[in-house]
């Protein structure tokens, strides 16, 4: 089974493509999509969906995991990052792939056990357990591949 995990956001969503097969999970792709900074909400909006159905027609993933969004401080920016969930579950729904949320608190715990754990912590446990030489770049990324292990070790 893929696994495509999504890190949501306006500027940038990061991906992340991991294969579950027999127990063993391996590495398949992963990158960070951007869109223009002063570029308005809908062209952005729409920028991410067109990817994300390139992507998922590319990939052709089996289910799909998007980080859950957390309390913002700043509210435009939560509302912001909640439209382009909206078209990230959008283009999942359209290419009917199963879809799972998981919390930041959720990937920490599944990766490293603990919760509260640093970012570096989450980003050597993906590292360890899909055999990487190294680290993954951008965080963005780094997140999204850490998103779809935790489904698969969900789905185990």
């Amino acid at each position: 089974m893929k696994i495509l995990g999504i890190d949501p956001g306006t500027g940038r969503v990061g991906w992340g493509i991991v294969s579950h097969e027999k127990g063993t999970d391996s590495f398949v792709d992963c990158g960070c999509f951007e869109t223009k900074v002063n570029s308005e909400l809908p062209e952005r909006l729409l920028k991410i969906h067109s990817f994300l159905q390139d992507l998922i027609k590319t990939y052709q993933p089996d289910e799909l995991a998007v980080e859950s969004l957390f309390f913002e401080k700043n509210a435009k920016t939560a509302i912001d990052v909640a439209a382009a969930r909206g078209v990230i579950l959008l283009a999942g729904a359209q290419a009917s792939l199963p879809l799972s949320q998981y919390t930041p608190l959720q990937v920490k715990s599944a990766l490293t056990g603990y919760g509260q754990a640093e970012k570096s912590q989450v980003e050597f446990m993906v590292g360890k357990i899909l055999h990487l030489k190294e680290k993954i770049k951008p965080d963005d990324a780094a997140d999204a591949v850490a998103i779809a292990l935790t489904h698969a070790f969900r789905v185990r």
